[in-house]
């Protein structure tokens, strides 16, 4: 069964955060809240968590895992960024965005796209991702908690434990989360390619 943590949703109790890294160090799974519904989440280096995700979504091998990063420093450590593209992210961040970016050598090359070699980055000001963050101190191996057949995230962490409780191992819930997944753009090329509607405005990367 899966342990049901009460979080702060502004002042996330230390214990809780320290307690829930120490198991994501140790290979567990999560599912916690943002502002753009719930998630997944696993370390990076963490294989069967990764493929655990893919269980619970059936997702495809060529799915974009996204890296959720504590700031663009630890952004820059894991994508290419040239001027041009960090202007763009910089301008929309934080913010409900996911961004498609060439993936650098930091990156486990069975995390980025099997052609493409490239990942999803995500840069948010929630409150208990940026506590995980800190403590872990290493991006967050991440994906949108949207099941097989729905088009919307789950919102509710009594519903999330309720129906993958022997599928993860922690729920975090605040009490307070987003409805809609983030936007989702293609940045890889150079050139913006909305790939998913979402809660942030996509018109700045779009073109006529």
């Amino acid at each position: 069964m899966a342990r049901y943590e009460d979080v702060h949703p502004v002042d996330p109790q230390r214990r809780i955060i320290t307690r829930t890294v120490e198991r994501l160090r140790e290979g567990a799974l999560i599912a916690y809240p943002t502002s753009s519904g719930y998630a997944l989440g696993c370390a990076m280096e963490n294989v069967e968590g990764r493929d655990r995700m893919r269980r619970i979504r059936h997702l495809r091998d060529d799915h974009h895992f996204t890296l959720l990063c504590r700031d663009f420093a630890q952004l820059g450590s894991v994508v290419d960024v040239s001027n041009a593209v960090f202007r763009a992210v910089k301008a929309a961040t934080p913010g409900p965005y996911t961004f498609i970016l060439r993936a650098t050598p930091e990156v486990p090359r069975r995390l980025s796209h099997p052609k493409k070699h490239t990942v999803g980055v995500r840069i948010t000001d929630d409150a208990l991702a940026q506590a995980l963050l800190a403590e872990l101190g290493e991006p967050l191996l991440t994906t949108t908690l949207i099941m097989p057949g729905a088009e919307d995230p789950m919102t509710e962490g009594w519903v999330v434990k309720d129906e993958l409780d022997h599928l993860v191992d922690i729920v975090l819930d605040t009490g307070e989360c987003g409805v809609d997944p983030t936007t989702v753009v293609d940045l890889s090329t150079g050139t913006a390619e909305v790939l998913r509607h979402g809660a942030g405005d996509a018109s700045p990367f779009e073109t006529d």
